[in-house]
């Protein structure tokens, strides 16, 4: 061969060597980050070729698929009764993505998920069309129906768990919205999906997990706790060496009662009344650090609680001042919660000081509804002692039986809770954000429900009474729904 072909063959070779190496780098290197952009229609594509799997709740659907007219895309995500379950779901909308479960198990839902690789391959041989598997929730139908309907026109959320196993029962945000309006592509979706996004009431927020608010007096029992756990207190019913009025330490500053008789008032009845001054002067004798000891124990301060939708984290501030941490002790200053979180620290009190971890997909299916992942419920954390959780448990229901808690009485159930009035805004002057935290009690004591409730801009006065008023007949009606679900 002579010199000119020899040297256009190899040119030839190495054309042929860089095309292979190109297309094996696209193929196996590059492959799932290109199938993964999101201008790659093809892959949007075949995500709505194939009806979707369902989320579940009580062995119904809450979900469907619907076939899209006009379109590429064969189907699209449809919801029933979408504003109820939209803080379980999200939404998975051809055009705005999604969130939540729908994001989360879109693998499952979708059966792309690699644990359904052997449910694809017998379908390429049967001839059976591709499907998407199921998420099965922990979800309560009656007690979310319950919250859904008390919380009504109010903007607020609800949170309810079981403390037995960390099982979330209800999760409702209000006002919500209707994930069907936005889930395909038309101007129509683009229209409701602009309205949704520049809503001045955040219908989009999941405030049951993803708002913080300050917990106001319902962070009482958890300055309770500490109290108890560090040995300030013993015996819940001596008298404290409070004065009234409290003057915070280090300042000048009174801090003000809402309830007359604080003055030395024990630990049960500055509960029972919702004393500022006895529980600012228990975490000040807790300190600082020992209080943010226990407040992480319920969870405050963990940005890693994932259910498995990832709820912001609440916090107890590491580094305020002694006065300070007398007005967080009190659920003021710089502590804010998710309900959420608030719902746990009630289901630690209610399961004996044990805290489940929260979470809400009980399983996941595959299309012919085998089960491929199950989940268990998880110890998180030990806040408090047996006897300690029993003594802020007898608290909590004089709270209930002879206080400011009266609303959230169940007829021969033994039910604890906890009103609170947050302020907030500057210098305190917008209208505070009513809570209620509860839980109740089967026959053989254990419970089966803890509840928190969060109403916001409310007309309530800015007495404790007002969480009483407002948001403890919310609590009230899921865990009435709850005990009526176990009695079926």
């Amino acid at each position: 061969m002579n010199k000119p072909l020899r040297r256009i063959s190899i040119f030839c070779g190495l054309l042929v060597l860089a095309l292979l190496v190109r297309t094996n780098w696209l193929q196996y290197v590059k492959a799932e980050e290109l199938s993964t952009r999101k201008e790659n229609r093809r892959v949007q594509i075949a995500q709505y070729a194939t009806e979707r799997g369902n989320i579940i709740v009580e062995g119904k659907p809450i979900t469907r698929s619907d076939v899209t007219d006009g379109s590429d895309y064969k189907y699209k995500r449809g919801y029933l009764d979408g504003p109820l379950w939209a803080p379980v779901t999200g939404y998975a909308s051809q055009a705005f993505g999604s969130t939540q479960l729908e994001s989360l198990e879109d693998g499952i839902l979708t059966g792309n998920d690699d644990r359904l690789f052997f449910d694809r391959t017998i379908g390429m041989f049967t001839g059976e069309k591709k499907q998407g598997g199921n998420v099965v929730t922990t979800l309560n139908a009656a007690a979310q129906k319950a919250a859904f309907d008390k919380l009504g026109s109010k903007k607020g959320a609800v949170a309810a768990i079981d403390p037995r196993t960390g099982a979330i029962l209800a999760l409702v945000s209000t006002p919500s919205y209707d994930p069907t309006s936005f889930a395909g592509n038309s101007k129509a979706d683009e229209k409701a999906w602009v309205e949704l996004k520049d809503s001045e009431d955040k219908k989009l927020v999941n405030r049951a997990l993803r708002e913080t608010y300050p917990p106001g007096s319902t962070f009482k029992v958890v300055t309770a706790a500490a109290a108890l756990e560090n040995g300030v207190v013993t015996d819940i019913n001596a008298p404290t060496d409070t004065e009234d009025p409290y003057i915070l330490p280090g300042t000048k500053t009174e801090l003000v009662n809402h309830a007359p008789g604080c003055g030395k008032a024990s630990l049960n009845e500055a509960m029972r009344v919702s004393c500022n001054s006895v529980f600012a002067n228990m975490g000040d004798k807790v300190g600082r650090d020992n209080m943010v000891k226990t407040a992480e124990k319920f969870g405050f301060n963990n940005d890693k609680i994932d259910t498995p939708v990832r709820a912001f984290a609440s916090v107890y501030d590491k580094t305020m001042s002694r006065d300070g941490n007398a007005q967080s002790s009190i659920g003021q200053f710089n502590t804010a919660a998710t309900p959420l979180q608030m719902a746990m620290v009630t289901a630690a009190i209610a399961n004996n000081g044990k805290l489940m971890k929260p979470y809400m997909v009980d399983q996941l299916q595959s299309p012919n509804v085998d089960v491929i992942e199950k989940h268990e419920p998880q110890e998180m954390s030990r806040p408090l002692s047996p006897e300690n959780a029993k003594k802020v448990r007898d608290m909590m229901v004089n709270v209930v039986e002879t206080g400011t808690g009266g609303k959230a009485k169940i007829k021969n159930t033994v039910v604890g809770g906890k009103t609170g009035t947050a302020q907030h805004g500057e210098g305190n002057k917008k209208r505070p954000y009513a809570w209620f935290i509860s839980y109740a009690e089967n026959s053989d004591g254990s419970s089966p429900v803890a509840v928190a409730v969060v109403i916001e801009d409310s007309e309530a006065d800015r007495e404790d009474i007002s969480g009483g008023g407002l948001a403890a007949p919310v609590a009230k009606a899921v865990m009435e729904a709850v005990l009526q679900s176990n009695k079926g």
